[in-house]
């Protein structure tokens, strides 16, 4: 009675903050206002708070631009987690385009569909990664390509950097610098979550999405850090494989950091 009871409390609290911006993000995208990049971190920011998502930081934002985060995945609650805390786009599946729900906010805050099987499409999609980079936006890539359990980092796909390549002939200076964040589960309930039970907060892509948001909805108080570890420079002499590897390897030692508890947040 009381999950359904706080299910539905979350889905009306959603209904109410996510007509209210509606508006105003339907209007800044129609005529290409700056405040489209911002109002998506409000909403991530409340909705955490909301469903019982802390989030904790270690590190910052790297200042320097085009700015590439590459981050470990593993759950849907990560595009919420990172979205509260910075002014992102992310890069996603093709099929998160039509999901219920997820798809559509998805659309409103201009992320990048990609279609990884469709080869000739490739070039099309990583110019549309590489002028936002060029922009001056932040972009944010799930280089293993999947989920994870939450316990381990995935190995990174190296050819999703091809988009930091083909920014490099227009950036400034011909670099793209690239930022690891680890993304790790620590808590619920306020206790910590340990190695068994991290899967609780993973998703695993052979789940079904609306059972798993609808158990994470209704159990909530979930911790979460982030970790900013220092950005790699990426230029026209750069090894992309050697930089993935690299960039894989900070991406674990941050997240194994955050889940021993050596972390700052």
């Amino acid at each position: 009675m009381i999950g359904a009871l706080r299910i539905g409390v979350i889905f009306a609290a959603f209904l109410m903050l996510t007509l209210a911006l509606l508006p105003v993000q339907l209007i800044a995208l129609g005529v290409g206002h700056s405040i489209m990049q911002r109002l998506p971190r409000w909403w991530h920011r409340i909705m955490c708070r909301v469903i019982g998502v802390k989030v904790r930081v270690d590190g910052s934002l790297s200042k320097q631009r085009p700015l590439l985060l590459v981050a470990n995945h593993v759950s849907w609650k990560d595009i919420l987690v990172l979205g509260s805390v910075a002014d992102v786009v992310f890069i996603a599946k093709s099929e998160v385009r039509g999901w219920p729900v997820l798809g559509w906010l998805a659309r409103l805050q201009r992320s990048v569909f990609v279609e990884r099987e469709v080869r000739r499409k490739t070039g099309a999609q990583i110019s549309d990664v590489s002028a936002r980079l060029v922009s001056g936006e932040v972009v944010v890539l799930f280089a293993e390509g999947t989920t994870s359990d939450g316990n381990r980092v995935m190995p990174f796909n190296s050819s999703l950097f091809g988009a930091a390549t083909a920014a490099l002939p227009f950036a400034p200076e011909g670099k793209v610098h690239i930022q690891p964040v680890s993304i790790a589960y620590t808590g619920i309930h306020g206790m910590p979550m340990g190695r068994y039970h991290r899967p609780v907060a993973g998703w695993p892509g052979d789940v079904a999405l609306g059972p798993h948001m609808l158990r994470v909805i209704r159990d909530g108080a979930l911790d979460v850090v982030v970790v900013f570890s220092d950005s790699v420079e990426f230029d026209a002499t750069t090894n992309r494989k050697n930089t993935a590897r690299l960039v894989e390897a900070r991406v674990r030692d941050g997240l194994n950091a955050a889940l021993r508890g050596k972390h700052n947040g």
